[in-house]
């Protein structure tokens, strides 16, 4: 079974957090504008790295947010169980991911990073932003990379995963997220982390230099743009090249690459600074 890194002591820690979320949703609830004002300062960070994540849309990830916060604080008042506010929160925000890859908006194609200047590109995806503002290199990087080659629906899981192994979701509010048992989400989780490293493979073989000539030949018909189609399609030739497999065979287990990917803050999103 999955587990949060650090569980134990963060579970403690996320006990306490918990009493001051009822006390604030409570609080909010009854109309105290300053409860209100905490609450979703308190949840912005939370719901931007999911929307973020999940869309991989710079463009639209404030559109979303703040979609989302609207809505929360108008049901705010039918919530009948402010003790499960959390789970309600990322439901909410995971239903207006989905309400925003139905309305078939596209999200801006990102430029190759060593194109990438320092400053942030508004346009820029949320892979750009969180490697160029956490500085991240060698496998933190090609892991973030990767999150380009998944599908949307992938995406998302993976998005709650991510907040789960930081410590910021348990598994219950994952798993109610997605609408789904614990033990259903579990299996959702280890999908999509498998698929993620298949990814990760895909990363290493086409920036590899020198790369494959087969792979090369592969490519001259990619547009360039990672999708889940060309995942699969290059995975297939990396998996059965007797080359290109080396390029995954020092792979670090994604959860011990999560301790360097910190929760962004909400600052990287706001595209007005």
């Amino acid at each position: 079974m999955d587990a949060p890194i650090g569980q134990v002591g963060r579970v403690r820690s996320q006990d306490v957090q918990e009493q001051l979320d009822v006390a604030v949703v409570d609080a909010a609830r009854a109309g105290d504008p300053k409860a209100s004002e905490q609450l979703v300062r308190d949840c912005l960070p939370l719901v931007y790295n999911i929307v973020g994540r999940a869309l991989d849309g710079h463009s639209d990830v404030d559109d979303v947010v703040q979609e989302t916060m609207l809505r929360v604080l108008d049901g705010l008042p039918g919530l009948e169980r402010p003790d499960r506010f959390r789970s309600w929160l990322v439901a909410i925000a995971v239903r207006q991911v989905r309400d925003r890859w139905r309305s078939g908006r596209t999200r801006p194609i990102a430029a190759p990073l060593e194109e990438t200047g320092q400053e942030p590109d508004p346009q820029a995806d949320f892979a750009d932003l969180a490697i160029l503002r956490l500085a991240l290199s060698g496998q933190r990087r090609e892991a973030v990379e990767a999150t380009r080659w998944l599908e949307d629906e992938e995406r998302e899981v993976l998005a709650l995963w991510w907040m789960e192994a930081a410590g910021e979701l348990t598994r219950g509010e994952l798993a109610a997220a997605c609408g789904v048992t614990s033990q259903h989400a579990a299996v959702r989780v280890q999908r999509v982390k498998e698929r993620l490293e298949t990814a990760r493979t895909v990363v290493r073989a086409v920036a590899a230099s020198p790369r494959c000539p087969e792979l090369t030949a592969v490519l001259t018909a990619w547009d360039g743009r990672p999708s889940a189609l060309w995942r699969k399609r290059l995975a297939r030739h990396v998996r059965d090249c007797p080359r290109c497999p080396l390029s995954g065979s020092d792979l670090i287990p994604a959860e011990g690459l999560l301790g360097g990917l910190a929760v962004l803050s909400t600052e990287v999103g706001d595209s007005d600074h």
